[in-house]
């Protein structure tokens, strides 16, 4: 799986770990940054993941940050995506399996390396099942997006 991955300064380690961790599980990852501590904007970073998700529909995108927050917003204003803020394993499932979300937006200080992890390798590996009642969301979704 190619798996686009972006952080602002605070979801950096975070971001480094998942990028360690990911690509020894065999998964393609591309980074757009940041590539420090250092305080930065994470529109630019986020963004970037996103568009990369949003031309690539064989990909995922990870984004992190202190909360997440901001980093899945961001992610959101991008037309194709369906970017979900987890903050457990059950809500990277749900977030593949209900919206077929395609980023996930997780916060770096709320969890520990390994909680990390497992979210990010959860959401990767969860399919969407495809059930009608969660087509015709996305679908009104979908319709929505493309009257903007």
């Amino acid at each position: 799986m190619r798996i686009h991955i972006a952080s602002d300064h605070a979801g950096y380690q975070a971001k480094a770990t998942l990028i360690e961790h990911l690509s020894l599980a065999g998964h393609e990852l591309v980074d757009h940054g940041t590539n420090s501590e250092e305080s930065c904007d994470y529109p630019d970073f986020c963004i970037s993941a996103a568009k990369a998700v949003a031309n690539d529909s064989d990909s995922l995108g990870i984004v992190l940050g202190g909360s997440g927050n901001g980093e899945q917003i961001a992610a959101n204003k991008v037309v194709g995506v369906r970017a979900a803020l987890a903050w457990s394993v059950d809500t990277a499932k749900l977030a593949r399996e209900h919206n077929n979300a395609n980023v996930v937006g997780i916060g770096a200080r709320m969890h520990d390396e390994n909680t990390l992890k497992e979210i990010a390798q959860t959401f990767i590996e969860t399919q969407f099942p495809g059930d009608e009642r969660h087509v015709r969301r996305i679908s009104q979704i979908t319709e929505f997006e493309s009257t903007r």
